[in-house]
């Protein structure tokens, strides 16, 4: 897995094995990969995958079975979905618009350009 240096790695691979969940390739109440064998998938030390398993723990989108595992919480995907508007409307769409605005961009040929995208997403 390619890191970025903007966010902790253990952030970035709690994201992907949220987008994971979201994706639908470990479903609700579905027993996720332990966290040695996903720190091999991913390329890093067991230590920082734990501290993502950790922390998506504490955020409610997994939890722990003694001794069988890790699962997916129900709920995890709606969950995931809020949390995430939550975050881009609370931290991101100021730059967002801030760029539009430096750029040049209208609020209508963002809004074409979001229709565009919606349609090939179909």
């Amino acid at each position: 897995m390619n890191f970025k240096e903007i966010k902790g790695i253990y952030l970035q691979i709690a994201d992907r094995i949220c987008d994971e969940i979201l994706l639908e390739q470990y479903r609700e109440e579905e027993r996720i990969p332990s966290v040695r064998e996903y720190a091999a998938v991913v390329e890093v030390n067991a230590n920082t995958a734990m501290r993502s398993y950790d922390y998506l723990q504490s955020q409610g989108i997994i939890y722990n079975k003694r001794g069988i595992g890790y699962f997916v919480s129900s709920g995890a995907r709606k969950l995931i979905l809020s949390l995430r508007k939550e975050y881009f409307l609370k931290e991101e769409i100021d730059y967002f618009f801030k760029q539009m605005y430096t750029l040049g961009i209208s609020a209508k040929e963002m809004s074409d350009m979001y229709l565009d995208f919606t349609k090939k997403q179909k």
